[in-house]
């Protein structure tokens, strides 16, 4: 019986002696990488920043935050660089594998095809995105913009920023300025900060509100470190020099997947040929639907987000 209670201690003992040792090692030595991830990732949500402050002051937060934060963005997207030259509607699931994350990038030949999607009660609930891909019966799509909840009505209600909708203006939360993501009428992805005075004069047929800026003319934004909004699920957009677009979306916070930067976004677009590409709302919200089906893994605890907007893919359409 003693013998086994000295096992039974000892077992206890190991177990918070390594638990120390690992925090002091993750915040305290030499895993640099680790601890600005935990930082950033803490820090870019809404309920868990205290995690943080836990085992760092204030200034340590500050400096790493603004060592993985990004510059300023003062390239302007050359939207003229764009040649849409596709006339097929092929479009492909290709799947996402590292040793860190899982996800999957739907790439869709004819960007006449992407449009935005809306809930049926648009800025008083949200709707999952299979719901969405429902509504308009289309093929498949990811979710797009922000939004924050309806005590009220439920979830998804609020969307953030603008929301166009086949040339219409669906939402406007009456910004100065829009961090635009959307679609004009030559079919090529426009990101960047508008006035609504620019933004109506763009010939934007369907965009919504998001950032930051991942990609523009070719060149890649995240120079230094990791982004600054640490490891989660994540929804991406970008397009091709050529007008193919690129729907991506990573899983995270399970055991399968931790889920990615801003930067592992940045660097999986720009290997598939991106020239122009934008972060979207990810969290919670990540989901991409391909021919009715959710083939991701949503984190929700509940499955499917209530969302307000999407990016959908509408049936195949031959260009005029």
């Amino acid at each position: 019986m003693k013998a086994f209670k000295k096992v039974i201690f000892f077992i206890i003992f190991e177990i918070i002696f390594c638990s120390i040792f690992g925090i002091y090692l993750v915040f305290y030595g030499p895993f640099t990488n680790i601890k600005e991830a935990f930082v950033t990732s803490a820090m870019t949500t809404m309920n868990h920043k205290y995690l943080a402050s836990i085992f760092l002051n204030d200034k340590e937060i500050e400096k790493i935050m603004a060592k993985n934060q990004m510059g300023a963005l003062n390239e302007k997207e050359n939207e003229n660089d764009i040649r849409v030259n596709k006339k097929d509607n092929e479009m492909e699931l290709i799947d996402i594998n590292t040793n860190k994350f899982q996800g999957y990038l739907l790439k869709v030949d004819n960007p006449s095809r992407v449009k935005v999607g809306t809930s049926e009660n648009l800025g008083e609930g949200g709707m999952p995105l299979s719901k969405i891909v429902e509504k308009y019966r289309a093929s498949g799509g990811i979710n797009a913009g922000g939004f924050s909840d309806n005590k009220m009505t439920g979830n998804g209600g609020t969307p953030t920023g603008l929301i166009i909708e086949d040339h219409e203006i669906k939402y406007n939360e009456k910004l100065k300025k829009y961090p635009l993501v959307g679609f004009n009428d030559k079919n090529v992805l426009i990101i960047g900060d508008y006035t609504l005075n620019e933004i109506e004069k763009m010939n934007i047929r369907d965009a919504i509100s998001f950032s930051p800026p991942l990609i523009i003319n070719g060149k890649k934004m995240i120079k230094n470190g990791d982004g600054g909004w640490g490891i989660a699920p994540r929804t991406a957009i970008g397009q091709t020099k050529d007008g193919a677009v690129l729907m991506l979306v990573v899983d995270g916070r399970s055991k399968d997947s931790l889920g990615a930067t801003l930067k592992d976004l940045q660097d999986i677009l720009y290997d598939y040929g991106a020239y122009n590409a934008v972060n979207l709302d990810g969290g919670s919200s990540a989901t991409m639907n391909y021919c009715g089906k959710t083939v991701n893994k949503p984190s929700d605890i509940l499955g499917e987000r209530a969302i307000p907007s999407a990016f959908i893919v509408k049936w195949g359409e031959n260009y005029e």
